[in-house]
């Protein structure tokens, strides 16, 4: 039998003196309680009641057995409290991963969060690898690398890539018109990009092509891919979310613009479905709705802008 079950019915029987009494607020067959009492003392191998006709007593174990597992139920009851606040309101630490290039668009949703939900507290880390979320005890992740099938994953936002460079490159090379004219160029390559150096595209006829590329600079740092291509060393297959404020501001110009990337997305990523806290529950769902507001420019259509279709 269920050994919290069994000390729960020996705690009534006690409390309400008999065998009866206790079935009836237990809403329980005297027999099923006589049968837990039963339970617990051939598992401790001693009889906690002396049972008469009249009543029943607390042996001397017994008595010493009812106060310890007495203190257990009411911990037992607190810790089901405590777990119950803080599933049903938020508070506590919020253990958060995301990839460096989310921050500029986080950091809003992160103090709306915190202004919202003042018995939160935020530790928040970066870095271009999809961490261990349950070895390193993290609640989530927002990445666009998901390293685990077991793991749960809520798509925030679609987007995908866009060939750039800065005008620089273009003083010394033609733009290329076409995916398959980059061999003839030096291309700055991210480490962690799903299809390693075969880049992918989607053309406006919506097929797709790999075309495989080289070039001088690979690196996990997506800062420095940025400020080498701002400096003129090479192309980059930029995210739309590493490149859009250079490319606003002119200081990067999109190629080839028939063609854009696959679609990629950035996820929520978490350990559980089930019993979700309400601290990551809430997050999540701030995140989806702030999130939902950048897929326009994140997901651009083929042909957007024309800023280097012609030849130097």
């Amino acid at each position: 039998m269920d050994r919290l079950t069994s000390l729960n019915v020996f705690g009534q029987v006690v409390e309400c003196g008999g065998f009866s009494a206790a079935g009836r607020k237990l809403n329980m067959s005297v027999t099923m309680v006589s049968n837990h009492i039963q339970s617990l003392e051939d598992r401790l191998g001693a009889r906690l009641l002396n049972r008469t006709t009249r009543k029943v007593s607390l042996t001397e174990v017994g008595k010493a057995y009812y106060e310890r597992s007495k203190q257990i139920l009411i911990d037992l009851d607190e810790a089901d409290r405590i777990a119950d606040s803080l599933s049903s309101t938020p508070r506590g630490t919020l253990r958060v991963f995301t990839n460096g290039n989310f921050v500029q668009y986080l950091s809003p949703v992160f103090s709306e969060y915190l202004a919202a939900y003042p018995n939160v507290a935020m530790e928040i880390m970066t870095g271009e690898r999809m961490p261990d979320l349950i070895e390193e005890g993290l609640d989530l992740a927002i990445h666009t690398i998901i390293a685990e099938s077991s793991l749960i994953v809520r798509r925030l936002s679609p987007f995908r890539h866009v060939l750039c460079c800065a005008p620089k490159y273009l003083e010394t090379h033609d733009a290329p018109r076409h995916p398959s004219e980059l061999t003839r160029h030096n291309c700055l390559r991210y480490t962690y990009y799903a299809f390693s150096d075969g880049w992918r595209f989607e053309g406006p006829d919506g097929e797709v092509i790999s075309v495989p590329v080289t070039g001088n600079l690979v690196t996990a740092n997506a800062e420095t891919l940025r400020a080498l291509t701002l400096d003129g060393h090479g192309i980059f297959f930029a995210p739309t979310f590493a490149a859009q404020n250079e490319l606003d501001a002119g200081r990067l110009v999109r190629l080839a613009p028939d063609y854009r990337g696959v679609e990629f997305s950035i996820n929520a990523v978490y350990p559980h479905r089930h019993y979700l806290s309400s601290k990551v529950r809430t997050f999540i769902d701030l995140l989806a709705d702030r999130f939902a507001r950048h897929r326009t420019w994140m997901n651009p259509p083929a042909a957007a802008r024309a800023d280097a279709s012609g030849s130097r």
